[in-house]
């Protein structure tokens, strides 16, 4: 999976410039555990690969481009970028959509942005029941209600695959809007669920954090799925720092023209 070496601050002026032109784009933030479900799905590879922003959010993403000699800036989240667009948005008129999470947790998170940039521009939200995409009819239902506020920016955290599947049947009826698969963002923004600590956030620990506050939901994918494919991870570029592999070409991580 190749990533843009791409600031938080650089991935605002980039959608920006976009919208200005007139551009629509799908932003995706991968993790360990998305890494983990791209290595067995070529559909899903091919959608990470096809969105025009993907950045690491994930601290050993981060590291192991650093190890493999092809560095990425920072971490780049969901949950930072729905407040660092959201406040570029208010800046420019530009209307933005929250599509996910609990019973009323959107309208919090959207009252919440609104609160910080009072001339943000709420053009909807929408916390459809989970599974309303399994069914053509529920996505319908759904995508219609989207549609018809004609947003430019929309943050959809339905959680990987499914916010990413969806966001590729949204584009072609906004094709002038950008789409950020958010994940838990919209949570986070709205305050139901707190973040971890920045100190743990900069030290790659958020993800105990998140466990130790939901141990019951996170702790098999965590610690039986997550955790051995990041140690393996970065076993293989400590590896390629003594040499023992050979030195990943450039390629792998960077994305053509970036």
């Amino acid at each position: 999976m190749a990533l843009d070496p791409f600031t938080e601050a650089q991935v605002v002026e980039h959608v920006a410039a976009e919208l200005a032109a007139g551009r629509g784009g799908h932003i995706v933030t991968p993790n360990v555990d998305i890494c983990k479900t791209l290595q067995k799905d070529a559909r899903l590879r091919a959608l990470v690969a096809a969105a025009e922003v993907v950045v690491a959010d994930g601290m050993p993403l981060v590291w192991a481009s650093k190890l493999n000699d092809t560095p990425v800036p920072q971490r780049v989240t969901g949950a930072d970028l729905i407040w660092s667009l959201s406040k570029m948005a208010a800046k420019r008129g530009i209307s933005v959509y929250l599509l996910g999470g609990p019973p009323g947790v959107a309208r919090q998170a959207a009252d919440e942005l609104g609160n910080w940039y009072p001339k943000l521009m709420v053009a909807g939200c929408d916390a459809p029941p989970y599974g309303f995409d399994a069914t053509e009819e529920g996505r319908a239902r759904v995508r219609r209600r989207l549609v018809e506020t004609r947003p430019r920016l929309v943050f959809v955290g339905l959680g990987f695959p499914r916010q990413d599947l969806f966001i590729e049947e949204l584009r072609a009826e906004l094709p002038r809007a950008w789409f950020v698969g958010c994940g838990s963002a919209i949570a986070f923004a709205s305050g139901t669920v707190c973040r971890a600590p920045e100190w743990m956030q900069q030290a790659g620990l958020e993800w105990l954090f998140r466990l130790v506050s939901e141990p019951g939901r996170l702790a098999r994918r965590y610690l039986v799925a997550d955790l051995p494919f990041a140690l393996a991870l970065l076993g293989r570029g400590v590896l390629r720092k003594l040499h023992v592999l050979p030195v990943a070409d450039e390629s792998d991580n960077r994305r053509p023209g970036r």
